[in-house]
């Protein structure tokens, strides 16, 4: 018999929320859900009360590190308390940048090696290697964009549903996992203002859009795949 799936953090919860699960690879940008479920990371040690943000710096309150291995790892790359007397705290938006390739594949392998996502490796060309994901059994994926779907119709009711739908909006996944339409995304949008995790992760986006006059890495999980980028 099949056993649910255990609880997913903040991270993964991202990650399934932008899965396409036909294709194998991200709804929108690839960069843009990177720093998604790096500012995902963030908001996670927040909820565990191991992290604050004061000024757009994250300062570490909680240095003992979480049970999960990849949290605990990323925990260690924040500046611990202390360090510096004149500029205490972290940047998160240079933390959302610089960590944002290792909070994706990281958090992706772990979901690989519970069995929450199939990996299939693939040759663009038939020479170069991506890979691209698949949901296990149960359904992850789906169960993920139920959960979402119940908390936007009870308007997001607790804090860390709040914290998910302004990252799922900084990542420009709103307009594509709302159930309300415009009027949804608008929600969401004025959620990612209120966040300071999403707010950072917005503005890693629209460094990279003006960088690149709108445009960003396309294709998820593809280093030679399809692109799919876009926004909200």
């Amino acid at each position: 018999m099949t056993r649910p799936a255990p609880a997913t953090t903040l991270p993964e919860e991202i990650l399934l929320l932008g899965l396409d699960p036909r294709r194998g690879s991200a709804l929108r940008t690839r960069a843009f859900l990177r720093y998604a479920t790096a500012g995902a990371v963030l908001a996670e040690l927040e909820l565990q009360g191991r992290v604050r943000e004061e000024g757009g710096r994250v300062h570490v309150v909680g240095p003992l590190g979480p049970a999960d291995p990849l949290l605990a790892a990323l925990l260690r790359t924040l500046d611990p308390p202390g360090k510096s007397r004149l500029r205490s705290g972290t940047s998160a938006k240079g933390w959302v940048r610089r960590h944002a390739r290792g909070a994706e594949e990281g958090h992706l392998d772990a979901l690989v090696q519970r069995g929450v996502l199939r990996r299939e490796t693939r040759r663009f060309l038939g020479l170069f290697p991506f890979q691209r994901h698949f949901p296990g059994d149960p359904d992850p994926v789906g169960a993920a964009r139920r959960r979402f779907t119940r908390a936007e119709e009870q308007g997001f009711p607790d804090h860390r549903s709040r914290v998910l739908a302004a990252l799922v909006a900084a990542a420009g996944l709103a307009g594509a996992l709302s159930g309300r339409g415009r009027e949804g995304a608008s929600a969401m949008k004025l959620l990612r203002r209120a966040q300071w995790t999403a707010r950072a992760v917005h503005r890693n986006v629209k460094q990279d859009r003006s960088s690149s006059g709108g445009g960003g890495d396309g294709g998820s999980w593809s280093d030679g795949g399809d692109g799919s980028g876009g926004g909200d």
